[in-house]
């Protein structure tokens, strides 16, 4: 899929997003409408996983470290034939698989997640663990920008660079809002390009919610040999719907009838302007 049609894509993930979460009254709505150019670019235009190779030993893995912002996630997953659509309606509802946070009873979910700090050091058993059997494929982990206040996820930053890594890229979701308001003021973390690079990563900086910045990021193959790959990626909470961007509280806020209205009519008319733009 062109990065044209990956801006298209990652609307319509963002339209069933916000259904799913009116629908289920219940979600984690800014962090996974920032989150969404990332995981729509990684799954549709970067890794090497589908649902007839979820189980090959061979497949790139991801792990959704922010496993709060889910949603896109499934969304994803049921677009792409790895669960079958009707079974988004079911998302957060009793006895659902499609719960708030990644299950790994759903195919094509390496990991269970959702406590923060863990994805990272899991991931790099999974790349460690390709090294010494002599595979090729690539792990990638998105964790949230918040969550780098979790000490766990700076032994995994030591780990990573200790081995050289370089089949590993962790992705930070810059978006600077956290439930508690802005991350400056709730665990400073700036400059977190300087750290990173501190504990021997190679580093990169993009703009998250630009699906060809992400692109060229992500394809490249490895990024620094012997380097593990850390993306700064800059985004917007909210991204997307213009009541909903850069405000604290739609971390997990659910949209009235009147709200959910608005959102979609906003994503319809990005939707149809980029269908005017790449004709």
């Amino acid at each position: 899929m062109d990065v044209r049609s990956l801006e298209k894509k990652a609307v319509q993930i963002r339209k069933d997003v916000i259904q799913m979460i009116y629908d289920a009254k219940t979600g984690h709505t800014g962090g996974a409408l920032s989150a969404t150019d990332i995981m729509t670019t990684l799954f549709y235009g970067i890794m090497n996983i589908t649902p007839e190779n979820s189980k090959h030993p061979d497949r790139d893995r991801f792990i959704l470290s922010k496993g709060h912002s889910v949603e896109p996630y499934w969304t994803i997953l049921a677009e792409r034939g790895f669960i079958k659509k009707e079974e988004l309606k079911t998302f957060s509802q009793f006895n659902s698989r499609l719960i708030g946070h990644p299950n790994n009873k759903v195919d094509g979910v390496e990991m269970n997640t959702g406590s923060l700090g863990h994805g990272l050091s899991v991931a790099s058993g999974m790349a460690l663990a390709a090294k010494m059997d002599k595979k090729d494929y690539r792990v990638f982990t998105l964790m949230g920008d918040g969550e780098q206040a979790e000490g766990s996820v700076w032994e995994g930053a030591m780990f990573a660079a200790h081995y050289k890594l370089d089949n590993l890229v962790a992705i930070i979701d810059r978006n600077r809002l956290q439930i508690s308001g802005c991350t400056e003021d709730v665990m400073g973390l700036d400059p977190l390009d300087k750290k990173w690079e501190s504990f021997g990563w190679n580093v990169m900086e993009v703009d998250g919610n630009n699906i060809e910045q992400l692109y060229d990021a992500l394809i490249k193959e490895p990024a620094c040999i012997d380097k593990p790959t850390l993306i700064l990626a800059n985004t917007i909470k909210g991204k997307g719907v213009s009541f909903i961007e850069n405000q604290a509280a739609w971390h997990h806020k659910v949209p009235t009838e009147q709200e959910y209205v608005q959102a979609i009519n906003e994503l319809d008319q990005m939707l149809e302007a980029l269908e005017v733009s790449h004709e």
